[in-house]
């Protein structure tokens, strides 16, 4: 059968069954998910609005049930199933190696390794990184698609998943990171790796989502903060930790995140709000130009796509701050920028108006920004930014079935009468 038939016939079948059910579990004063990152009250008005939600979120509700579904088949994962154990001699120690660092074609041995920026050796592959990933991406796409839908299927799976990876005793990760992105024949971890669990954030999402759902307990949650009360500690007061702390880069931006989102979910907002406040002057004046420009990520050999990854830990460093009464968002000083500034320095580019100087070792992919431009639409009330997106992703079936209709609406979007 035709593709574009196939998905036609699913979005049918969406709209008139599925969205009886959504509707009928979520009356109209549904109150918000308690989501940190995610656009919690966005949300809720989606959910609310059931079967008179815009017809353009459909799409975007048929592509995560699909995902939702494949995701029913994978997992859980377990940092204690790697055939490889740590110098530690305990498997429940996560362990990674260096993505850039490469055996040496001159020893015999390969070691130490080097480094080639930008080029992934597929050994990492071999390590806890690849499971904690799936954890992290597959939990949320599970807990969004138990969220819109209903289906206790996948609020069981997604529970299922997290218990696994952090809360059983047989098989949880020790919260810590003392063998992250080790380097073959130099370290054997670094505070570079802690932006390993930068996906955590999607984590404590997910779990904030399964609260309302009989598969996720109070046990759980209770577990969960727990062990990211004690990841936090680690982060905040270890060797690799404080290193990470000290970085100038996106590293620095991505630990800033992480601390107060664990921060907050673990229920400790004055950390959080110190964080915040001090990101201002520590992260944003130190790595966005008065133009807008990121001089640490452009020194890399694929710039634009650490300019965003960057921006993104930005973004989310503002949206913590929503949480705990600091506003990041609008932050400015004379002599540098701001993150809207960084914002605005790049959309040129990704609609092909400018041709980027830095290097770039991949294609520029200015479909990377669409997130962003969503959330600015929304942080800044500014619908300029709305239309750029649509620029950016001119066919209306790549734009309505993107992830971020879900997890960060378009606020503007009215439900039909």
């Amino acid at each position: 059968m035709n593709a574009t038939l196939t998905r036609w016939i699913c979005i049918t079948a969406y709209c008139s069954l599925a969205a009886a059910p959504l509707a009928a579990q979520a009356p109209t004063a549904d109150p918000p998910p308690k989501t940190l990152i995610c656009d919690g009250v966005g949300m809720a008005h989606v959910r609310s609005n059931g079967r008179n939600a815009a017809a353009d979120l459909h799409l975007a509700i048929v592509d995560l049930q699909s995902e939702a579904d494949a995701c029913l088949d994978e997992g859980p994962w377990t940092v204690v199933s790697k055939t490889i154990f740590p110098p530690s001699g305990d498997k429940h120690d996560y362990m990674s190696v260096g993505p850039y660092w490469w055996p040496d074609p001159n020893k015999v041995d390969g070691k130490p390794y080097i480094r080639r920026d930008g080029k992934v050796n597929p050994e990492r592959m071999e390590y806890d990184n690849v499971g904690l990933k799936h954890t992290c991406n597959n939990s949320l796409t599970l807990a969004l698609a138990w969220y819109y839908t209903g289906n206790p299927n996948y609020a069981e799976h997604a529970a299922e998943v997290l218990r696994t990876y952090f809360l059983r005793p047989e098989t949880a990760m020790n919260p810590n990171l003392n063998f992250g992105q080790a380097i073959p024949g130099r370290t054997q971890g670094r505070g570079i790796g802690i932006i390993d669990t930068a996906g955590l954030i999607r984590a404590v999402d997910a779990a904030r989502l399964l609260e309302e759902s009989p598969a996720w307990t109070d046990s759980d949650g209770r577990g969960l903060r727990n062990w990211l009360a004690q990841y936090l500690d680690w982060l905040r007061n270890s060797r690799n930790g404080r290193d990470e702390d000290r970085t100038k880069n996106n590293h620095a931006t991505w630990y800033d995140t992480q601390v107060a989102c664990f921060a907050i979910y673990t229920n400790q907002p004055e950390l959080a709000r110190d964080v915040l406040q001090a990101a201002a002057k520590r992260r944003i004046d130190t790595q966005i130009r008065a133009d807008g420009m990121q001089p640490h990520e452009l020194a890399r050999t694929k710039s634009w796509d650490y300019s965003v990854m960057n921006l993104k830990a930005f973004f989310n460093l503002a949206r913590l701050g929503e949480h705990v009464g600091v506003d990041l968002w609008n932050h400015r000083t004379e002599g540098s920028g701001g993150i809207r500034d960084a914002l605005d320095a790049l959309i040129p580019y990704a609609l092909a108006k400018r041709a980027w100087k830095h290097e770039q070792i991949t294609s520029l992919e200015g479909s990377k920004l669409a997130e962003l431009l969503r959330r600015a639409a929304v942080a800044y009330d500014e619908p300029a930014y709305e239309a750029t997106l649509k620029r950016l992703l001119s066919d209306d079936d790549q734009l309505n079935s993107t992830r971020f209709q879900l997890t960060h609406p378009n606020r503007s979007v009215k439900p039909h009468p």
